[in-house]
C-alpha cells in the first residue's frame, strides 16, 4: 500500500515538472492572442453594421425632410387642382432634387398616379410603394425596389386648408448610395482593428516576460524542488488537510489529518467510505463535497472543527479540500454557550412577543408569559393605578395593582390578579419602586423585610417552594410605572448576576411598551371624550320620526363618524350621517366642524343637493387653508348623506356624497336598498350632487349608517350589505330593538373602525290637523281668510291664538297679494306648534326692518316676529313659502304620538 501511495505521489511530481513556466507562458500567450483577434474581428463587424444602420437612418431622415418641405411649399395645392400639374411641377421637382441631394422627388395624386419623376417616361404611371398610411394623414417610410433600383423613400401627404389629403409627395435615395458612405469608413475601421491587435499582442508579450521574471527564471527542476518543499510544509503543520477527488477517493491527507481522524497509513487512494475508524458524519461530509464553515464533529473523543470548499470553485470537478482543527477545549464552555443561546432566544422572543397591542394590562401579561420558564418559574407584575387610566403615577403612597400573574403551574400562592396591594417600605417591591433600582433576594426564608408585608401570604409562598426573588422596576422616560417580580422554585440555586441582567433587559423592553400603551390609553380617552362631546348628546324633540341611534368608537382610535337629527319648518325633519376619513383628534375635530356647518346650512332650509354642494366647498376650503399653513393635516376625504322627511306629504328627499345607500324596512318587514344617485365624496369638487324623492308609507324605518358597520377586513362590502339585510328582515319592532339587533349581528367585540347607526321610523300628521286653501288675489279676500282661520282654530280648541293668528295671516296674505304672484295658498298645521304657511309663485322674500315714525308701512313683519316663536322663508321650485310658528297654550294637548315642545 505504501509503495502505491509513493508511486501516485511520484506521478503527481512528474506532471508538475512537465508544466514548466516557459511552456505555460507560451500557452497563455497563444490563447491571449487568439482571444484578442476574435474580439477585434467582432468589433470590426459591429462597427460596420452600426455604420450601415446609421447611414440608412440618415437616408430616411433626409427623405422625410425633403418630402415634407416640398409638400408644404406655397401654391402646391392650387397647382394640383390645375389642368396640367406636370408642366409646372416637373422642372421644380428636378431642381429641388438636385439641390437636396436626393435621387428622386415624385408628386402624385391620391390614386398614386405620378405627376413628376426623374425618368419622364414614368410620369402618368402608378407610384411603386405604399400610399395608404399617407392617405390617412401620416408620414410613411419604406425600402422598395422601384424604377431606379433598391430605394429608401418617404411618402408625405399634401393637405388643403380643411385638412383633407389632396395629393402625395415622395422623396428618396437609392440604397447603394446610402451604403457607399458607410463603406468609405471600412479602411479606418480595419486600420483601427489592426492597431488594436498589435497593441494587444505587445501587451501579451510583455505579460509573458513579466511572468518569467516573477518566477526568477526557474526551470522544471527548480520548480519541482519548490513543490517538494511545499509538500514537506503541508505535512508538518498542526492543522489537518484532506483532499478528496470527485470519485470519492482520498487524494491527500497530511500527517495532522491522519492523527485527528484516525486514518490508516495507506488511506490515500482509497475510497473515503471504506476507511476504517472514520466517523460516519465526517465521512458523509467529505463525500458530499458541499461547502462547510466551522462545522463541529465529534471523532474519537475529540471536538473537530471542519471547513470544506471545492478545489475548483466554478465547476467542482476537481473534488474538495477540507481543513480540520482540534477544538476540544470548546467542550468545556459548551454549557455556557448553550445558556447564552437560550438567553438570546428569550430576548428575541421578548422583542417579538411584548408590545403586540396598545393595551397596558395585555402588555404586562405578555411580559409575565415570556419570562416563564426561561428566566423564572413565576412572574407577577404590579402597576400603579393611574397607569391603567393612562396617567403618570402620582407621588406618595405605595399602592400597586396586580395586573398579571403567570407561572409554570396554574395554582399559585401569590396575591390574585386585580388586587390593590399596599406594600410596606421594607419589601423589595417598595424599595424598587421608590429607588428605581432592582432588588435581589437570594433566600426568601431569611428575608425579614419581605416577610413583614403579610406573614400569612409569605409563609404560603415559601411553603410552595419559592425561594428566590428579583424585583425590577418598570421605568420609562425616568418614570417608575410599577414593578415586575421574578420568582424561582424549581432550580435550587438562587438568582445570580446574569439572571438579574436578563431580567432588567426584559423589563426595560416591556416598560417602553407599557408606557406607549399608557400614553395611547390617555390619548384615546381624550379623543373619545372630544368626539362624544361633538356628537349630539340628546336628539331634539319632533313629531315626524321616531329615532334610535348608536355610536361605537373603534378600539384602535376614534375617527370622524357622526349623525344628527335637525327639525325643520313645517314639521319636517332632516337626518344626516357622515364619515371623515382617518383617525385621531384631527378627524374628530374635523367632524365637529362639518357637523356645525350642516346645522348652519340646514338653518337656511335649502334642498339636500345644495347643502352638500356648500359642504363640499367648505371641505375644499379647509384643505386649502391647512395646506397653505403647511400643517399637513388637511381633510383626506369625507362622505355624507342628507335627507329631509315631510310627515305631511310622506316624501323623503335624499342626496348623498360618496356615502352608502340607506336601507328601508317597510311596514310589512321587507328590506330594500333604494337605488339613489351617488355623488363624489366631499372635497373632490367638480361634479354636482343629485337628489331623489322616496314616498314612504307610515311606519317605514330609514336605516342610516357609516361604512364601519358593513365593511370588515374579513368580508367583502356586498357580504356586509346582505348581513345588514338579514339582521333587519322580518323585524317590525321599534327602532331601538332594531339598533340592538344590527349591532349584535354585524360588529365584532373590538371593531376596527368607528360605527354610527341611526334608525328612524316615519310618522304621518293626521289630516284632521291640517287645513289649507287658495288665496284670491283681491284685497277683500284677506277678511275672508281671517274668518276661515278663526273657524279652524275654534275647531282645534285654539281660541286663545285667534287674535295673533289673524294678525299674522293678514300680514302674510297681504304681502303675497301685493308683492307676490299667483298661485297663492295658505296652510294651517296643528302639530307641536301652530304653523301658518303662506306660499306664492314669487321668489322675492320679505325682509324685517324697523320703520320710522313717519313711515306708513313696514311694521307688519315686525309684528309677526313679535307674535311668533319662529318665522322664516323657504323656497321651492315654483316660488316661496313664508311660515310662522306659535307655541300652543299650556292647557292644550299636542296631537297624539307627540310630546310637547319645551
Amino acid at each position: 500500500m505504501v509503495d502505491r501511495a509513493d508511486r501516485s505521489r511520484g506521478t503527481s511530481k512528474q506532471s508538475r515538472r512537465a508544466r514548466s513556466p516557459r511552456s505555460l507562458a507560451g500557452q497563455v500567450f497563444a490563447v491571449q492572442v487568439a482571444v484578442v483577434v476574435l474580439l477585434v474581428l467582432g468589433a470590426i463587424l459591429a462597427l460596420v453594421l452600426e455604420s450601415r444602420g446609421a447611414s440608412e437612418k440618415e437616408a430616411k431622415n433626409r427623405s422625410v425632410a425633403v418630402a415634407e418641405a416640398f409638400a408644404h411649399s406655397p401654391g402646391l395645392v392650387d397647382t394640383l387642382k390645375s389642368s396640367s400639374p406636370t408642366t409646372t411641377l416637373q422642372p421644380l421637382t428636378e431642381a429641388a432634387r438636385k439641390d437636396a441631394g436626393v435621387d428622386f422627388i415624385v408628386v402624385m395624386d391620391t390614386h398614386g398616379i405620378r405627376y413628376t419623376h426623374p425618368l419622364p417616361d414614368r410620369i402618368g404611371k402608378r407610384f411603386v410603394g405604399t400610399i395608404e398610411p399617407s392617405l390617412a394623414g401620416r408620414i410613411y417610410t419604406e425600402s422598395v425596389h422601384g424604377p431606379l433600383g433598391h430605394e429608401v423613400q418617404a411618402v408625405v401627404p399634401v393637405k388643403n386648408a380643411d385638412g383633407q389629403v389632396v395629393g402625395l409627395v415622395s422623396a428618396g435615395l437609392k440604397v447603394k448610395n446610402v451604403t457607399s458612405a458607410g463603406n468609405k469608413q471600412l479602411p479606418i475601421i480595419l486600420g483601427t482593428g489592426a492597431a488594436a491587435l498589435a497593441l494587444a499582442t505587445t501587451g501579451t508579450a510583455l505579460a509573458a516576460r513579466r511572468l518569467k521574471r516573477q518566477t526568477r527564471g526557474l526551470g522544471p527542476e527548480e520548480m519541482t524542488r519548490m513543490y517538494e518543499h511545499h509538500d514537506a510544509v503541508l505535512h508538518a503543520v498542526r492543522e489537518g488537510v484532506v483532499i478528496v477527488g470527485q470519485d470519492g477517493r482520498l487524494v491527500l491527507a497530511n500527517d495532522e489529518a491522519k492523527t485527528l481522524l484516525g486514518l490508516p497509513a495507506d488511506a490515500e487512494g482509497r475510497h473515503v467510505g471504506d476507511l476504517e475508524g472514520l466517523d460516519p458524519e465526517t465521512s458523509e461530509l467529505l463525500l458530499s463535497g458541499r461547502e462547510a464553515a466551522d462545522e463541529v464533529h465529534l471523532a474519537g473523543g475529540r471536538l473537530l472543527v471542519v471547513n470544506q470548499r471545492p478545489t475548483d470553485r466554478h465547476s467542482g470537478d476537481m473534488g474538495s479540500v477540507a481543513t480540520i482543527r482540534d477544538s476540544t477545549e470548546l467542550a468545556a464552555v459548551t454549557g455556557k454557550a448553550e445558556a447564552t443561546g437560550k438567553r438570546l432566544a428569550l430576548l428575541y422572543e421578548a422583542g417579538t412577543g411584548i408590545g403586540s397591542t396598545l393595551d397596558v394590562e395585555h402588555t404586562a401579561e405578555e411580559l409575565a408569559r415570556v419570562a416563564v420558564p426561561g428566566l423564572a418559574d413565576f412572574v407577577t407584575v404590579d402597576l400603579a393605578d393611574p397607569v391603567l387610566q393612562g396617567n403618570e403615577p402620582a407621588g406618595g403612597g405605595m399602592e400597586l395593582r396586580r395586573v398579571a400573574v403567570s407561572g409554570i403551574e396554574e395554582e399559585h400562592p401569590f396575591y390574585p390578579r386585580g388586587k390593590l396591594i399596599t406594600f410596606v417600605p421594607s419589601t423589595p417591591m417598595a424599595q424598587g419602586f421608590d429607588s428605581g433600582l432592582s432588588q435581589v433576594v437570594p433566600d426568601l426564608s431569611t428575608a425579614d423585610g419581605w416577610q413583614a408585608q403579610d406573614p400569612q401570604w409569605t409563609r404560603r409562598i415559601i411553603d410552595h417552594g419559592v425561594h428566590s426573588l428579583i424585583t425590577t422596576p418598570l421605568t420609562a422616560r425616568g418614570i417608575v410605572l410599577g414593578v415586575a417580580n421574578f420568582w424561582r422554585s424549581q432550580k435550587p440555586e438562587p438568582f445570580d448576576e446574569e439572571d438579574l441582567s436578563l431580567a432588567e433587559e426584559l423589563v426595560a423592553r416591556a416598560a417602553v411598551s407599557i408606557d406607549n400603551a399608557r400614553r395611547y390609553t390617555r390619548e384615546h380617552a381624550m379623543a373619545v371624550t372630544l368626539q362624544r362631546s361633538l356628537l349630539p348628546r340628546a336628539l331634539p324633540e319632533q313629531s315626524a320620526l321616531e329615532v334610535a341611534h348608536r355610536y361605537l368608537p373603534a378600539q384602535s382610535g376614534v375617527s370622524g363618524d357622526w349623525f344628527d337629527v335637525i327639525p325643520l319648518p313645517g314639521s319636517r325633519v332632516a337626518v344626516v350621517v357622515g364619515d371623515v376619513v382617518g383617525h385621531g383628534l384631527h378627524a374628530a375635530a374635523t367632524m365637529g366642524r362639518l357637523r356645525t356647518a350642516v346645522h348652519n346650512f340646514a338653518a337656511l332650509d335649502i334642498p339636500p343637493d345644495e347643502l352638500l354642494g356648500h359642504l363640499d366647498e367648505l371641505v375644499d376650503r379647509i384643505d386649502q387653508e391647512e395646506s397653505d399653513g403647511a400643517t399637513g393635516t388637511g381633510v383626506s376625504g369625507a362622505t355624507c348623506l342628507y335627507a329631509i322627511y315631510d310627515p305631511v306629504s310622506q316624501l323623503c328627499t335624499v342626496s348623498r356624497a360618496g356615502h352608502p345607500a340607506p336601507a328601508l324596512v317597510r311596514p310589512d318587514g321587507s328590506v330594500d336598498f333604494p337605488d339613489l344617485p351617488v355623488g363624489p365624496p366631499l372635497g373632490t369638487g367638480g361634479a354636482p350632487f343629485e337628489t331623489a324623492e322616496l314616498h314612504l308609507a307610515e311606519g317605514t324605518q330609514i336605516v342610516l349608517y357609516t361604512d364601519g358597520l358593513i365593511e370588515d377586513r374579513a368580508r367583502d362590502f356586498d357580504v356586509g350589505m346582505e348581513l345588514l339585510r338579514d339582521a333587519l328582515a322580518d323585524h317590525r319592532q321599534d327602532p331601538e330593538e332594531n339598533c340592538r339587533a344590527v349591532i349584535d349581528a354585524l360588529l365584532p367585540a373590538r371593531p376596527q373602525d368607528d360605527v354610527a347607526l341611526l334608525i328612524a321610523r316615519t310618522r304621518v300628521i293626521d289630516p284632521a290637523n291640517i287645513v289649507e286653501r287658495e288665496i284670491p288675489f283681491e284685497p277683500e279676500a284677506v277678511a275672508e281668510l281671517r274668518t276661515w282661520a278663526t273657524a279652524a282654530l275654534e275647531k282645534w280648541d285654539l281660541g286663545d291664538l285667534v287674535f295673533a293668528t289673524e294678525l299674522i295671516l293678514s300680514e302674510l296674505a297681504t304681502n303675497a297679494i301685493r308683492y307676490g304672484t299667483e298661485p297663492a295658498r295658505v296652510r294651517l298645521l296643528r302639530d307641536r306648534a301652530l304653523i301658518c304657511e303662506v306660499s306664492d309663485g314669487s321668489s322675492t322674500a320679505p325682509h324685517l326692518r324697523y320703520a320710522a315714525t313717519t313711515d306708513e308701512g313696514g311694521r307688519g313683519l315686525f309684528l309677526v316676529a313679535q307674535l311668533t316663536t319662529h318665522w322664516g322663508t323657504r323656497y321651492f321650485p315654483r316660488g316661496k313659502i313664508i311660515w310662522a310658528e306659535q307655541a300652543l297654550p299650556t292647557s292644550i294637548d299636542v296631537p297624539p304620538g307627540t310630546d310637547r315642545a319645551p
